[in-house]
């Protein structure tokens, strides 16, 4: 078995932002020649997430609503005693977790017709890092 493993930093824009990594991951793959395996996605602040599903602009909408629905931006979470005020993005994170794996068949990216995979930051305007870890043959 091998190993391929990268490091990529965003710098968003915006403080919330969804970016399609899916591309990106197959152009790695091609790279690597891996045939059959897998590769974990992981976004490596805990403020940040990674996620696989439909690419498209409403639902995207979507998601971001919910997620500001159930952990909106508030001043007074206890964390923001720390002097820290992104107390929404660590939540925000744990909904939709960290990292992902998703399988390699036959040298590409084994997603469902619709899946894309995402990385999603609730707390940008900052770099941050995700790691992609290719294992496979």
């Amino acid at each position: 078995m091998k190993s391929h493993t990268e490091y990529w930093t965003f710098h968003t824009r915006k403080h919330r932002e969804y970016i399609n990594i899916t591309d990106r991951l197959a152009k790695t793959l091609a790279a690597t020649g891996m045939q059959e395996g897998m590769v974990l996605v992981s976004a490596m602040h805990i403020t940040a997430g990674v996620w696989v599903n439909d690419a498209e602009d409403g639902l995207l909408a979507d998601i971001d609503a919910w997620l500001e629905h159930l952990a909106p931006y508030r001043d007074d979470y206890r964390h923001h005693r720390t002097g820290e005020s992104n107390g929404d993005s660590h939540l925000k994170s744990l909904l939709v977790h960290h990292q992902v794996i998703v399988p390699i068949t036959q040298g590409r990216l084994d997603l469902g017709p619709w899946q894309q995979v995402y990385y999603a930051e609730f707390d940008g305007q900052r770099p941050k890092r995700v790691i992609a870890k290719f294992l496979g043959e």
